[in-house]
């Protein structure tokens, strides 16, 4: 088959841009151990769109590609290109035009109408063309009136079809949609929008932007559509250590995002666990939706409860919770450290021991999470206890073994 651009199953888009970009070290052996050219056609559709971005490194493993990129310098996220280049048949792109044509400046039709017009204004300047059947024009009609780009009326039992009336001023949009396409979760349709506007510039840039939110889309739009309808949902879950996917049976309750990695997460309760479980969104291959659950809001219910108790997203089939206790000692002229206890500390408690002693106190699922966190005020812990002591000790042990590396006689640590 001769190669095209276009895109069929975005799912294998995803998988080998998620390779490229976050992983970057396998070679093309790697890859092609079920087909070499199903590789080679990804490959040159991702360079297609992507071929600035493309970069390749030879190793003794073979020629590695990777792509690379300097937030810096793209206000735009690339990786949105690849929504854009989707697959369709010829009546797809045909119809498209004959109905917006048609329809164009106010003009009304039933589908009788529209298929008139159809086969006497343009069919009939070609010699062989396939006609358009009835059913098919319903359909893209359907479809159409369902994206939002025609509406239709009812005249007794007739339907009749116009174009759908545009009345936003785009020009004075055009910082807020850039903003939205880089922030906002699915901000893959603010960059269809940006499409329209004859400048791409833009007046943003972005510390931290993580751009493969991107190839999550649609899972994340899934998602949404589900919880909306509180509707179970089969996942494919893909297990990285295991190289195979898993189905489970979940009812998304709500998304999370890390602000330390730009991960992002469904919490929702899991039947077979009959508990509250998270899954990574690149971790998803696909969303079913099943059936409603009536009891979609006590299960929002405990989710709002339980998220009380969680620090990352580390969840344990365990009832009882790891009860954490902190002491540190801040100096005179130190508030912004207590600033930082109480912006950081999520759902835990703090207390003022005395003018220079605060006590911060949680009980959570997994407190072993919580170590990145803890470390940073290393040197002002006057004490550290918890119920889950193998915390205690791999955050003494770790500080024990800085000691070994870097310390000396007069160290400061």
């Amino acid at each position: 088959m001769a190669y095209s651009e276009l895109i069929k199953s975005f799912a294998k888009i995803r998988e080998y841009v998620s390779q490229f970009y976050v992983y970057g070290f396998k070679s093309r052996g790697e890859y092609t151990a079920k087909s070499a050219r199903s590789y080679d056609n990804e490959r040159r559709r991702i360079e297609s769109w992507l071929g600035e971005y493309m970069q390749f490194r030879n190793s003794a493993g073979g020629k590695n590609t990777f792509l690379a990129l300097d937030s810096r310098a793209v206000s735009h996220n690339p990786l949105y290109s690849a929504f854009k280049a989707k697959s369709f048949t010829e009546n797809d792109i045909n119809l498209h035009f004959y109905i917006l044509d048609i329809l164009a400046e106010g003009e009304e039709k039933t589908v009788s109408e529209l298929l008139d017009s159809i086969s006497e204004d343009y069919l009939s300047a070609f010699e062989s063309a396939e006609v358009i059947d009835e059913s098919t024009l319903r359909k893209k009609l359907r479809e159409y009136e369902k994206l939002g780009l025609i509406k239709s009326r009812k005249q007794g039992r007739t339907l009749i079809y116009s174009r759908s009336g545009d009345s936003v001023e785009l020009a004075s949009w055009r910082e807020a949609v850039a903003f939205f396409s880089e922030e906002d979760p699915l901000g893959v349709v603010g960059s269809f929008i940006l499409d329209k506007y004859d400048s791409q510039s833009s007046d943003f840039t972005f510390k931290h932007h993580y751009i493969l939110h991107a190839l999550e889309s649609e899972i994340l739009e899934a998602l949404f559509e589900a919880m909306r309808s509180h509707m179970a949902t089969q996942l494919s879950i893909y297990i990285p250590r295991q190289d195979n996917v898993r189905v489970h049976k979940l009812l998304p309750l709500k998304i999370y995002c890390s602000t330390q990695s730009g991960r992002r997460y469904v919490l929702g309760y899991h039947y077979e666990f009959r508990r509250m479980v998270f899954f990574r969104l690149d971790n998803i291959k696909k969303v079913k939706s099943i059936d409603v659950d009536p009891d979609y809001e006590k299960h929002f219910e405990n989710a709002e409860k339980f998220k009380h108790n969680v620090w990352g997203v580390s969840t344990s089939s365990r009832r009882e919770f790891d009860h954490i206790e902190m002491t540190v000692f801040v100096d005179d002229n130190e508030e912004y450290i207590i600033n930082r206890l109480e912006r950081e500390r999520r759902y835990g408690r703090l207390d003022a021991v005395d003018s220079h002693r605060y006590r911060f106190v949680a009980d959570v699922y997994d407190a072993m999470e919580m170590l990145p966190w803890l470390r940073t005020f290393t040197g002002r812990i006057e004490k550290l206890e918890c119920s889950n002591q193998a915390v205690v000790d791999t955050f003494y042990g770790d500080f024990a073994e800085m000691v070994k590396m870097y310390g000396g006689d007069d160290c400061a640590v």
